[in-house]
């Protein structure tokens, strides 16, 4: 019984070691491009060492020199082959006194806290 426990903790931690190891979710790229219709579209990429569907990239967004969230992309599924990847998100309203935006990721261990990239709006 003993000998059970013990190696049931050791499976646990070994599991949540690994997860741990991926660290958290950085912004590599990012474009912004303003659209005939005064929105815009951002083109991200983003890296992780995606583990699965416990520990993967979940999302990244756009903010404002406020804080403020102007768009989010979620992540739908782990991209545990395909590193780094690169998502768009369409038909984001940006103000007009808004010149500067940071975009950051976000991933289901960490939350956030990885390279993030500052990006001059070019109007």
């Amino acid at each position: 019984m003993k000998r059970t426990i013990v190696t049931l903790l050791l499976m646990l931690i070994s599991v949540f070691t690994a997860q741990a190891f991926a660290g958290e979710a950085d912004i590599v790229d990012a474009v912004a491009y303003k659209d005939r219709n005064n929105t815009w579209r951002f083109d991200v990429t983003v890296a992780h060492a995606d583990a699965g569907w416990e520990h993967y990239a979940d999302r990244w967004e756009v903010m404002g020199p406020d804080d403020t969230v102007l768009a989010t992309r979620v992540i739908y599924h782990p991209h545990v082959t395909e590193q780094p990847f690169t998502r768009s998100l369409e038909n984001v309203h940006i103000p007009d006194d808004v010149k500067v935006v940071r975009v950051r990721a976000r991933d289901s261990i960490h939350g956030y806290g990885g390279k993030e990239i500052e990006i001059e709006l070019r109007r």
